[in-house]
């Protein structure tokens, strides 16, 4: 049964779901994963028409795990529905000359199976070492030639966007993380991205699954048996930064109260509010393929790009009222992406 997912077309053309797969969670941080387990895991995300991947050169065997199922789909022998797989160029930072690029591009095809990718999303550690001019001059190049269909950023700051831009290349996307609790995107990259056509790809969006009925009314998690997967301890450091556990709890209930007005899941309603965010495209949703459970958010994912789905000017004013009373994260740690830089 395939849903009509809602797309968005980035500037080369590519249509991806507003509600991506994203396969960090195979990297190995999240628990061992069994690939031909997360081959299977695949399928059912697939036939509700969630057909975007989004994965990195640097998540264990996350490129390996999506070609095994692109080619399983190809040979099965019925039409099979086109997927979108996103990945990440992450080098160290050294020479970036052309070859060092292509090699890296080379080596992701091949791990995918495809002969051209979709979409590269580039990282680049330090901002010192203006090295990621030349390999995003080449990663350009590269687009010219039909090896990349859109060329991406992942966690680049305003700044260095603006700076980007202004060389004349091309970016499709951001990859940054936003979320009720995370909502420094709004202080400055949203009006970059709205201006130049740039779109957002947000994760952490459900900080990990903390934004959820499973955190409602309970006592802080404070040991690792409790934040046993690098996404939870990665998120529950963000909500200490930003107010703290009972302010979270405050907007825990808020999110219930506008989740029973809509008969849905609180994840439903936190997904909602920053797939409406102006420049926002899409927002990557964690997938545990290969795991115990995996797929059971699928429904969640669902309903919170439905059209359905409004929330309204009271919904609003319920989570605001919470989210107002927060520290100011931009003030804190600086635009998207600087956490990885400091």
């Amino acid at each position: 049964m395939s849903s009509s997912v809602p797309k968005v077309r980035l500037a080369g053309g590519l249509e991806i779901c507003r509600v991506l797969n994203g396969m960090w969670q195979v990297s190995g941080a999240h628990g061992t994963v069994n690939k031909t387990k997360a081959v299977e895991a695949m399928q059912a995300y697939v036939d509700a028409g969630l057909t975007t991947f989004d994965m990195a050169d640097i998540y264990g065997p996350a490129e390996e795990i999506y070609g095994l199922f692109n080619n399983q789909l190809k040979s099965s022998g019925s039409p099979a529905p086109a997927l979108q797989g996103l990945t990440k160029f992450v080098p160290r930072p050294g020479p970036m000359d052309r070859r060092v690029v292509e090699k890296a591009l080379q080596r992701s095809m091949s791990r995918m199976q495809v002969d051209a990718l979709d979409c590269v999303q580039f990282h680049w550690w330090d901002y010192k070492d203006k090295r990621y001019l030349d390999a995003l001059g080449h990663l350009s190049d590269l687009q010219k030639e039909g090896v990349i269909r859109e060329l991406s950023l992942t966690n680049f700051d305003t700044q260095r966007l603006d700076e980007i831009t202004q060389k004349g290349i091309c970016i499709s996307s951001n990859q940054v993380q936003y979320s009720l609790i995370d909502q420094r995107p709004a202080a400055r990259m949203e009006q970059f991205c709205v201006a130049n056509n740039i779109k957002l790809l947000t994760y952490g969006t459900l900080a990990g699954g903390l934004l959820s009925e499973r955190y409602s009314g309970k006592a802080e998690p404070s040991s690792r048996a409790e934040l046993d997967t690098a996404s939870l301890s990665k998120y529950k450091n963000m909500i200490d930064s930003w107010g703290g556990w009972t302010l979270f709890q405050d907007l825990l209930v808020a999110l219930e109260t506008v989740a029973k007005r809509h008969g849905c899941s609180m994840a439903s309603i936190a997904t909602r509010y920053v797939l409406d965010r102006p420049a926002v495209g899409g927002v990557i949703v964690g997938c545990r393929f290969g795991v115990a459970g995996a797929g059971q958010h699928i429904g969640d994912s669902l309903r919170s790009c439905s059209p359905e789905l409004q929330l309204t000017a009271e919904d609003h004013a319920a989570i605001e009222g919470v989210t107002r009373r927060s520290t100011d994260l931009m003030a804190l740690i600086g635009d998207c992406g600087d956490e990885y830089r400091r």
